[in-house]
């Protein structure tokens, strides 16, 4: 059993937000049926064993989200016209959580997989790390005496840094004109918060990484969809299993590649565009079944990994989704959304008007609250997800 980090609370709950770009196929994903009566729809049945750990959602979106793929940008911020050239960015779902519990913790947040979905409070892209290996690492692997010495000594270096850079920019501040001092501001809250990541990283640099009974991961050719997301989870498995973040964001991969699956020949992208041609249609079926698959062997794992009592499942808050409700038409309503563990009752199809949808953002609201943090508002929530209950637990 891993070590979990010391010095941290007792009752951690976490957050994993993980989008699919080019989203599911809508009548394989949703399930006919609403409430906790419904029966299970085509790709939902591989987690059968688990549907009382997990809600679908139907008829949701961000309220004035567009743009097609440019969507990807706002999934966990809710930011509106995407695609437009004045668009700007705000906060996402897990940097929000990650600012209020990421102190607890080695890591405050890991941002992974082939785009970031993760953005900072200026709107700014967290980058992303696209090597399951890397990440593993990252996360548990000390170097020698002389390796971490050389680190705290860049940690140093990197501080004072940021002094001077900051020096540097108050003596601008005063000869520059109101638009730029706005911009100003901005870089002054985006150096504060990286001196505070230097800070951090240095007192955890002495402290030895958790050790795991598990082989790091190999490397993954991007066409290996599968293969990478089954390593990305045990990855994210491991590191909250061992406490070493609470938060993580998990981009989609293998967008304009021929994944490695059985059957399929032609390129991602292209299958998502199928114009309903049946041979695209079977191929793309089978990317998306494996995806779900891999997924739900992931929530299985989580649930089979006890914590005092509980298990890594329960405390954990899962949601599975995409920007595009319909990837054939690049809609970016009726969204496929899954939220499993994390402390609700589960076990039902929450179904909403797929014409005039229910805001997404107000599951966010519900998530951040069941996180035990203060939040009425996420976005352009209009209050928290109908229809969703917290646990006991």
């Amino acid at each position: 059993m891993p070590a979990r980090a010391a010095g941290v609370a007792a009752v951690p709950r976490r957050l994993v937000a993980i989008n699919i770009p080019l989203g599911f196929i809508p009548a394989n994903f949703f399930p006919e049926q609403a409430g906790a009566g419904y029966a299970l729809s085509t790709y939902l049945k591989s987690g059968e064993a688990l549907r009382n750990d997990f809600t679908v959602f139907s008829g949701v979106s961000h309220p004035s989200v567009d743009g097609g793929h440019s969507a990807e940008k706002s999934f966990l911020t809710a930011a509106p016209r995407p695609g437009a050239r004045t668009f700007k960015n705000t906060i996402s779902l897990d940097q929000f959580v990650a600012q209020r519990v990421g102190e607890q913790t080695r890591i405050a947040s890991l941002t992974l997989g082939d785009h970031s979905l993760s953005w900072s409070a200026n709107g700014v892209s967290v980058p992303h790390e696209h090597a399951p290996a890397k990440t593993f690492a990252r996360l548990f692997l000390n170097g020698s005496p002389k390796e971490v010495a050389a680190q705290e000594r860049d940690l140093e270096d990197g501080r004072s840094i940021m002094d001077t850079v900051l020096d540097d920019a108050h003596t601008m501040e005063r000869t520059v004109g109101a638009a730029d001092r706005q911009k100003l501001d901005q870089f002054f809250t985006a150096v504060r918060e990286t001196e505070r990541r230097l800070v951090k990283a240095q007192a955890w640099s002495r402290t030895p990484k958790p050790k795991v009974d598990a082989q790091p991961p190999g490397n993954f050719r991007d066409e290996d969809l599968i293969g990478l997301f089954r390593a990305y989870f045990d990855v994210i498995r491991l590191a909250l299993a061992t406490d070493s973040t609470r938060v993580v964001a998990l981009g989609g991969t293998g967008f304009g590649l021929v994944p490695t699956v059985q059957g399929v020949t032609q390129a991602y992208h292209g299958l998502s565009h199928h114009g309903k041609n049946p041979d695209m249609m079977h191929q793309l079926e089978l990317v998306e079944r494996a995806t779900l698959d891999a997924f739900f062997t992931f929530l299985t794992n989580l649930k089979n990994s006890a914590e005092d009592g509980s298990n890594l499942l329960e405390r954990t808050q899962v949601l599975l989704g995409s920007n595009l409700g319909n990837a054939n038409a690049h809609s970016t309503t009726n969204l496929p959304i899954l939220l499993a563990g994390g402390g609700f009752k589960h076990g039902q199809h929450l179904a909403f008007d797929q014409r005039d949808n229910y805001p997404l953002p107000n599951l966010f609201v519900s998530m951040l609250q069941r996180l035990g943090l203060e939040a009425s508002a996420f976005a352009s929530s209009t209050g928290t997800m109908k229809g969703l209950e917290m646990g006991r637990s």
